[in-house]
């Protein structure tokens, strides 16, 4: 989700540093000219991510605008992976007409896309608010995240997987300590941590009855029994 942070301010912090990779010469042209007009200075251009980390040398950009795919066959993947390993945010810059690759590079952690149809003002924009370490929902990254179940899981440990099914099921949390044989500051800390695993894919379990409503969309509880 986009925070509530103002663009005037941001472009107030300084000159930011961005490297763009793109296969397609034209693009990279235009985003130059861009780049100069809007206090983004550009360390790198290049047709692949390996031929940009090398042009970096030890320069770090604030920003990785990078494509979806490459011309020399390269994973979208690890190309975002080799920019996020060393600390540098990934904004995708795409077509993006290949909702398959959108997800795996939303999965590798880039942090925002931009369609190519969209203006260059969003772009720059979007640009400073990942610089700042926001994370960019749209409508295209949005339809990614909604059709991959993935995202939606919440990844809870076994033991609290445990922990809800007993307390969404009617126990109380002493309950739930006594037949885990567990202390009751420990029962509430996994309760607190799977509200928080929840809230974090967008699936909210703020009470008692959200809870129950995960456990049994999660298959950890069976409606059927209840």
């Amino acid at each position: 989700m986009t925070k509530a942070v103002d663009i005037s301010q941001l472009a107030e912090l300084g000159e930011l540093k961005v490297v763009i990779v793109d296969d397609h010469e034209a693009i990279r042209i235009a985003l130059q000219s861009v780049c100069a007009q809007n206090n983004l200075e550009l360390l790198a251009s290049t047709d692949t991510v390996d031929d940009a980390l090398f042009a970096l040398g030890q320069d770090k950009p604030d920003v990785a605008v990078l494509d979806l795919s490459l011309a020399d066959g390269s994973s979208v993947e690890e190309n975002v992976q080799k920019f996020v390993s060393l600390g540098i945010p990934v904004l995708i810059f795409s077509i993006a007409d290949k909702s398959n690759l959108v997800r795996l590079a939303l999965k590798a952690g880039a942090a925002a896309l931009v369609p190519k149809s969209h203006s260059m003002t969003e772009l720059i924009e979007t640009i400073r608010f990942v610089s700042a370490g926001v994370l960019v929902n749209n409508l295209q990254t949005t339809a990614a995240i909604d059709s991959d179940s993935e995202f939606k899981k919440a990844k809870l440990s076994p033991r609290e997987q445990e922990v809800l099914s007993l307390y969404a099921s009617g126990l109380a949390l002493k309950q739930v300590a006594f037949e885990l044989k567990i202390t009751v500051h420990t029962a509430k800390e996994h309760i607190d941590r799977v509200r928080s695993k929840y809230a974090n894919v967008g699936r909210p379990a703020v009470n008692k009855t959200e809870l129950l409503m995960r456990a049994i969309e999660d298959g950890l509880i069976d409606e059927g029994a209840l």
